[in-house]
């Protein structure tokens, strides 16, 4: 859906297209499929096709409506990068963010070949940061490779849900780190040790660290509400920005 957002590290969401479809371990229990499932069910406007991908060409206005500077997670229910939308579409996409500068937007991809593609022959506005999710080695450290060849001012990374040990990172060219467990009664575990392993990274190479939360399974390891689990490592917050990029400061959430 659009509007004022509850994750963390973004303020507002804005999804010119609905829907996707799996490509890898971490779309599994793909928080995004549920929830269009379940609007279908509530008959709610731009959800009549369920989860099957649809652009939404009505929604391209909502940011040019918005005065006030904010930052958008773009297509939190779908992925702008899928192989069924088209390149004029994201041209129109591209269009409303360059037109926008006031307001910063995050585009997060599973499919970072076809963001190369699309982005290799038109200029990245400033205000436009790209990522991509990385949820283990087999799918995620390709992606990264991926990205960092991509011309943008903020490269960055979703490791959401982190699924595994990633071992040695290379952070070159990258920007900003999000990790994240799962949630949900079918999560998977996320171990302190992997968490560790890419903030001791991130310090080393100089890299903006954000945790997002524990998800279903604690710190401890124990299995519990994402709400009860929270969002600390060692009892203290870490939520950092690439704040050189930043014309105004987002809202730290979830601090208690």
């Amino acid at each position: 859906m659009s509007g004022t957002s509850q994750i963390e590290w973004t303020e507002r969401t804005w999804n010119p297209t609905t829907g996707c479809s799996k490509v890898s371990a971490g779309c599994k229990n793909c928080y995004a499929e549920a929830m269009a499932i379940r609007l279908k069910h509530m008959k709610v406007r731009g959800y009549e096709n369920g989860f099957a991908l649809s652009l939404m060409p009505e929604r391209l206005q909502e940011p040019l409506q918005r005065r006030k500077a904010s930052t958008y997670f773009v297509n939190s229910m779908s992925d702008l990068f899928h192989e069924k939308i088209p390149f004029s579409y994201l041209d129109k996409v591209f269009s409303v963010m360059e037109r926008t500068p006031q307001h910063h937007y995050q585009v997060l991809t599973k499919r970072p070949r076809r963001m190369l593609s699309y982005t290799k022959k038109r200029n990245v506005p400033d205000n436009v940061w790209l990522g991509v999710t990385v949820e283990n080695i087999k799918h995620g450290l390709e992606r990264i490779d991926v990205l960092r060849h991509i011309r943008a001012k903020i490269r960055f990374l979703s490791i959401e849900p982190l699924l595994e040990n990633l071992g040695k990172i290379d952070f070159t060219h990258i920007h900003w780190v999000i990790v994240g467990g799962e949630s949900g009664p079918q999560a998977r575990p996320m171990k302190k040790g992997w968490v560790i392993n890419i903030k001791e990274q991130c310090e080393e190479q100089n890299v903006s660290f954000f945790f997002k939360q524990w998800g279903t399974w604690g710190e401890d390891n124990q299995k519990r509400s994402k709400k009860a689990n929270g969002g600390k490592i060692d009892g203290k917050f870490w939520r950092a920005y690439p704040t050189s990029a930043l014309k105004h400061i987002l809202p730290r959430k979830g601090k208690n």
